[in-house]
């Protein structure tokens, strides 16, 4: 398992190489496609994608912060500047149901 680990880091880090060339040599009102998307909204730019990939980055960064509480059963960064453990504790009384129906 650790090194699919090692191999997605990888994997990752080079995405991320590929995707700072691009940036670096493409305006961002490119013209691109994607192949799979479909055919009416498959014509775009490099900005429209690259806008995408912000709210997709930033999506997938809740989930795993969301994967994160679940496991240390600690919420965001700054809690204990915000609400006292009694608050936390209600919060999370609040929202585990709809947590647990999601579960399965």
């Amino acid at each position: 398992m650790w090194r699919c680990g090692l191999g997605l880091l990888t994997l990752y880090r080079r995405a991320c190489k590929h995707s700072d060339d691009t940036i670096d040599e493409l305006a961002f009102d490119t013209p691109g496609t994607v192949p799979h998307w479909p055919a009416e909204r498959r014509t775009t730019t490099l900005g429209v994608l690259l806008i995408r990939m912000v709210d997709e980055t930033a999506r997938h960064a809740g989930h795993a912060d969301i994967c994160r509480e679940l496991i240390d059963g600690e919420g965001q960064a700054d809690k204990d500047e915000m609400w006292d453990a009694e608050h936390w504790r209600d919060y999370v009384d609040r929202i585990q149901p709809a947590a647990q129906a999601f579960r399965n």
